[in-house]
């Protein structure tokens, strides 16, 4: 949908998903209450006779219509230029920018730049500037750098400070070297447990769930770690891996199991908006794009989806095509069909 050219029918389906991939291309003014909203606006939805859309806001008040308090439609391009002007600083600072320094850049409170920027980005601020280091680390361990050339190189002042931040929460899991070589060094336990679903696979370092899959075994995991030592899992693991076996019986239940995974900054964001989809609900590829601020990456979400060595726990079978159908699922339709039954019940 072009700017100044607005198909109703469109609009109106924009409006009904409150697809945050069209604010700022419209807005949405409601005759009956004297208003206009983004598309994305969380209020309840008027009723289709009393709504009007405009191509620009200035149109709206032009007809005698204000704007919502609750979405603030004029701030659009506003908050746009604040998320990229953050991005910018901490792409091209030495170090990362602090949230009080982003605030006075973007002319926003602090607590107001940190809500729209995870709302458009899917990571804070901070989180985005870990995420994009870690990133690096990877990006120059597999140009050949040593893991203490990576963690200079990618914007860390030593190499303590890098291991603090991962302690501190940062979801990288295994250190660089380890995925420079393929899991050495690095002991996986796991083990396989018959579920209502057919067999499942579940491995774990001791710092959380590293694979979840169906009808794989020792053979596919090597694959994943191939220098890793792989041992069977003991006592130790035995309450873990019990959990995650309740967790594919009732798909849909809260749970606090740890995870050993890591991803690109994208793949991470794609990854915490597929466990914000509630249970028993479904999401497309578009709608994941839209919510991390990508709306055109649908077919790279869907790599993002594809990339998730921890089926359930990062529910990526609650991802359905737009048309409605079922799509794709790396361990069978029938597996992933059954999950999403089992959390519609």
């Amino acid at each position: 949908m072009k700017r100044g050219q607005i198909d109703s029918d469109k609009a109106w389906d924009a409006v009904q998903a409150r697809d945050r991939s069209f604010d700022g291309k419209f807005v949405t003014g409601v005759l009956s209450t004297g208003i206009y909203c983004r598309p994305s606006c969380a209020a309840r939805h008027p009723k289709r006779e009393n709504v009007r859309f405009f191509a620009k806001a200035e149109q709206a008040e032009a007809a005698g219509l204000r704007a919502c308090l609750r979405c603030r439609p004029n701030d659009v391009a506003r908050d746009e230029a604040a998320v990229k002007a953050v991005i910018d600083a901490v792409r091209t600072a030495e170090n990362a920018p602090k949230l009080d320094e982003l605030a006075v850049l973007t002319g926003y409170s602090a607590t107001h730049l940190q809500r729209i920027f995870k709302r458009e980005i899917g990571l804070s601020p901070a989180a985005y500037a870990r995420a994009l280091r870690s990133e690096r680390v990877k990006d120059a361990l597999a140009g050949g750098a040593t893991v203490t050339e990576a963690i200079y190189d990618a914007g860390y002042g030593s190499a303590s400070r890098f291991y603090e931040e991962q302690k501190m929460g940062q979801k990288l899991g295994m250190k660089p070297g380890v995925w420079k070589n393929g899991g050495a060094g690095v002991t996986v336990h796991w083990a396989c447990i018959e579920t209502s679903l057919g067999s499942m696979l579940v491995a774990a370092t001791d710092k959380g769930v590293c694979c979840l899959s169906f009808n794989e075994g020792e053979q596919e995991l090597r694959r994943r770690f191939p220098k890793a030592d792989l041992q069977p899992g003991d006592d130790a693991f035995a309450a873990l891996f019990a959990e995650v076996a309740a967790q594919v019986e009732a798909p849909g239940r809260p749970h606090n199991i740890p995870l050993d995974v890591q991803g690109t900054a994208f793949q991470e964001a794609v990854w915490q908006e597929l466990r914000k989809i509630p249970d028993g609900e479904t999401r497309t590829y578009a709608d994941i794009a839209a919510a991390i601020g990508k709306p055109r990456a649908v077919r790279a979400v869907g790599s993002a989806n594809g990339a998730n060595n921890v089926a359930v726990l990062i529910p990526c079978h609650r991802v359905v095509r737009s048309d409605g159908t079922m799509g794709g699922y790396a361990y069978g339709l029938e597996i992933k069909a059954g999950l999403l039954e089992k959390e519609a019940k």
